[in-house]
């Protein structure tokens, strides 16, 4: 795929260049400078041809192994990716001294280089051109990224440096909303005990993974681990990652979309703008994920805002995988694997059986475990019940335990089958919906875990009203 880098000083435009670009606000725009501070990509079309936009932090002169030198070299090694680069000014403040500077570097590269003058619709721009040709980067071009002023002409010259011919690659972005959730009831018949759903199709697609948890637990650090590569910005600084990064890997033939995610602190916490919309992206991350990946500090523990996450993530029917890492500098260990099931199984009854994997993203040991524990609960999630066997054990719960009765009268449970999957949804019929109480509904969801061998991932239940035939 074609690759664009935009590159440029802080608050230039990149970000809103990037958005402009992919036909979406993907990337955090903020009035101050150094809002981005890692690489990221994403598809999209340029006349309808394909290629890949990539958003990076702004190049600043700093000293080394500072944040900000880390940043720069982010921004170095998404140059060295990409096939042309988009060196982008601010028309208003005129060159600067390090728009000199690293326009230099650019033109060292030894990659194509358009020049583009951004916010150049303002009479302070107009006033500014001039100087632009001063770089000896070429003719540039004057636009407005925020109003999408003066881009076909970029685009053409963009069109002029890719190959004739690209073949066409099929693009499954993460960040697309898509159902993935059967529909009907027709393909529910049968008396097979339960099926993966569309199985050969569910191999086919990438599974969607998103690793979240609190500032500073070690997320980026599991990413690259994960990965084997130096892909996402890391350090101790809390807080680093900002805009979810989204990565398509592959292991042993299975395919991923992983996303990197801004930390999550407590919502009474956060003041500040930026980390405001950071948490919005992360939670709109989880929505729209399959597997979710809980990082922990396993020095720290579980926090109650680790536990606020995990249950958001139940509530939107993910599938959560709790990761404690920094497991290779923790004490107590025994102790810890001892507890930490049956305070989770307190906490966090409604989900059953969900895997919890001890690992450290320094050194990569565990990262086998975490994902045949994201395999085990991603087939468990699209498992889909006959039924026919499910009415049938249906009957046999009833008879067990029936519902409690309802002004002397059997509450009699009709019908049962499953509705959807992602996560298994069922529906049951019965003559006084209303009056089933929670704790029956829980034990007809343990038992559908139990005989179903449904572990670790959420479980929805409908109560519906049956038809009286006697009422016309």
């Amino acid at each position: 795929m074609f690759t664009i880098a935009l590159i440029g000083r802080p608050n230039v435009g990149k970000s809103t260049m990037f958005n402009r670009i992919a036909g979406k606000d993907l990337a955090i725009v903020d009035d101050r400078p150094g809002v981005t501070r890692d690489w990221r990509e994403t598809p999209a079309t340029i006349f309808d041809r394909p290629v890949t936009i990539i958003d990076t932090a702004g190049l600043e002169e700093a000293d080394a192994g500072t944040l900000t030198d880390r940043m720069r070299e982010r921004t170095m090694m998404a140059l060295a990716r990409s096939d042309i680069a988009i060196f982008m000014i601010d028309g208003v403040t005129g060159i600067t001294r390090t728009d000199e500077h690293f326009a230099r570097i650019v033109r060292k590269s030894g990659k194509p280089v358009l020049l583009v003058v951004n916010k150049a619709d303002t009479k302070a721009a107009r006033d500014n051109l001039a100087e632009a040709y001063s770089l000896g980067l070429g003719e540039p071009f004057f636009i407005s990224a925020a109003h999408g002023e003066g881009l076909s002409d970029l685009y053409h010259a963009i069109l002029g440096h890719m190959p004739e011919e690209i073949p066409e690659v099929e693009t499954d972005e993460f960040f697309e909303r898509r159902s993935e959730e059967s529909e009907g009831i027709d393909a529910l018949e049968g008396n097979l005990e339960y099926e993966l759903v569309d199985d050969e199709k569910i191999d086919e697609k990438p599974i969607k993974v998103a690793i979240v948890g609190r500032p500073n637990a070690g997320k980026s650090t599991l990413v690259n681990a994960i990965l084997g590569e130096d892909r996402v910005l890391t350090g101790p600084e809390a807080g680093i990652t900002r805009d979810p990064i989204a990565i398509d890997w592959e292991r042993q033939g299975r395919k991923f979309q992983l996303v990197d995610t801004a930390g999550l602190r407590r919502k009474s916490r956060i003041t500040d703008k930026v980390e405001q919309l950071s948490a919005r992206e992360t939670l709109r991350i989880i929505r729209l994920a399959q597997v979710v990946i809980l990082v922990v500090d396993g020095i720290l523990g579980i926090d109650k805002q680790d536990l606020n996450i995990a249950k958001h993530v139940i509530d939107e029917g993910r599938i959560l995988v709790l990761a404690v890492n920094k497991w290779d500098i923790v004490e107590e260990r025994s102790n810890i694997q001892k507890n930490l099931p049956t305070m989770l199984e307190h906490v966090l009854g409604q989900l059953s059986g969900m895997p919890v994997v001890y690992l450290s993203g320094l050194t990569g040991k565990g990262i086998d475990g975490l994902f045949k524990s994201i395999l085990d609960t991603y087939a468990q999630w699209n498992k889909r019940v006959g039924t026919g066997y499910l009415n049938r054990w249906l009957a046999r719960q009833e008879s067990r335990h029936p519902a409690p009765l309802v002004s002397g009268r059997p509450n009699r449970l009709r019908y049962m089958t499953q509705i959807k999957v992602r996560p298994p949804t069922f529906a049951l019929w019965c003559s006084r919906p209303k009056e089933i109480p929670e704790d029956y509904v829980r034990y007809l969801t343990n038992g559908l875990r139990d005989d179903f061998d449904i572990k670790g991932v959420p479980i929805r239940f409908m109560l519906r009203a049956s038809k009286n035939p006697y009422v016309t």
